[in-house]
């Protein structure tokens, strides 16, 4: 018999979100990890809001909704306020009701701004890898170093000169503009739209493009990251962040750290050996066809003699599927954001998501 196609407008529901998210749903094990870490910055919450007013959006709602950005690769907080609206999964894992009422995506964007001023991103990364540690998932030895470009929101057409020798733009909103015969840098021409951005050039035969750079420091037991950093993209950037992350990192014993040819520089060498850190660092030499050397690596056998020198060189190479999830699910291929602040929140909270979605895989194989 063929049933009868009657649409309700309206109706009681007496079953709740949670019911109607499958025991066995991946986000399940993620909210738990993520409702502990919460339970873990809630007296950081407390010191950044005033005892009296209007209350807020809660911040463990905020984050959790920022998460659920991240995971479902949601382009923008206007149509992540939308789904919402609709989606029972995310009332769920966000803590709303059935009933109530969704934030308009102004409020929204206002209250995050908030948790940026708190730097709740890096105290989140914490937490997690502090989750991890206590599940003996990540290694307190050996490590790898990368850094990759983030696209910033800004045109090459924006980067104008300082000192306003371009001249006025052409009419219309997209104006055509030629850049022939013009030479460029960030010593003389700044963007317009986001002055934090810097013009950078990866490698040789690469075009030059508006760009910051992500730094993530990995453990090399299960490709965890354990710290996160983003700076102005230079030729500098990958080592000072480097060790930065290093110190950030607190070890108490020696360390290896892998990374590859970009960081081989005597200076750098030099000042991970001072930190008791061995520089599991892939040899950049250049050989002539004839055999000669046009530059020495700084790596010499005291390291390559070792086993755990061609580990380290296998491993580290992991880091780019940290850099593929977060600049494709992620959605940091090309920023929304602008300005080093919060762009680097953003990309701080991204590799924490990352995690997230790791350790439960972690934990089920073990």
């Amino acid at each position: 018999m063929r049933g009868e196609d009657v649409r309700t407008d309206s109706l009681f529901s007496y079953v709740s979100c949670e019911a109607r998210v499958p025991l066995g749903h991946p986000l399940r094990p993620i909210r738990a990890m993520v409702d502990e870490v919460l339970e873990v910055l809630s007296g950081d919450f407390e010191g950044m809001y005033a005892k009296t007013g209007r209350p807020s959006i809660a911040p463990e709602k905020l984050l959790r909704a920022l998460l659920l950005q991240v995971f479902y690769s949601i382009r923008s907080e206007r149509q992540l306020m939308e789904q919402l609206d609709y989606n029972l999964l995310f009332r769920w894992f966000v803590g709303l009701s059935m009933d109530a009422t969704v934030w308009d995506a102004t409020v929204f964007t206002k209250n995050r701004d908030r948790l940026l001023e708190g730097d709740v991103a890096t105290r989140f990364l914490a937490a997690v890898v502090a989750q991890a540690r206590s599940r003996d998932l990540l290694s307190d030895d050996h490590f790898s170093v990368d850094g990759t470009l983030i696209d910033a929101w800004a045109s090459m057409k924006s980067f104008r000169r300082k000192d306003d020798g371009d001249g006025p733009p052409g009419p219309g909103r997209n104006a055509e503009r030629d850049f022939r015969g013009e030479k460029r840098s960030n010593q003389t021409h700044t963007s317009t739209t986001d002055p934090e951005a810097k013009l950078y050039r990866k490698a040789n035969g690469q075009s030059s493009r508006m760009a910051f750079m992500g730094h993530v420091l990995m453990e090399n037991r299960n490709g965890l990251v354990v710290g996160a950093t983003l700076t102005q993209a230079t030729g500098t950037a990958e080592r000072e962040a480097a060790l930065a992350l290093v110190d950030a990192l607190g070890a108490s014993g020696r360390i290896t750290l892998g990374a590859d040819k970009a960081y081989d520089a005597r200076e750098f060498v030099r000042e991970l050996r001072a930190r008791k850190v061995s520089p599991h660092i892939a040899r950049n030499e250049q050989i002539t066809p004839a055999g000669d050397r046009r530059r020495r690596s700084a790596i010499d056998g005291r390291t390559t003699r070792h086993p755990g020198y061609a580990i380290s060189l296998r491993v580290r190479k992991r880091i780019e599927e940290v850099f593929g999830w977060t600049k494709t699910t992620g959605g940091l291929r090309k920023t929304r954001h602008r300005g080093t602040d919060r762009v680097g929140w953003a990309f701080i909270l991204t590799t924490a998501a990352y995690n997230l979605i790791r350790i439960p895989k972690l934990i089920a194989a073990a």
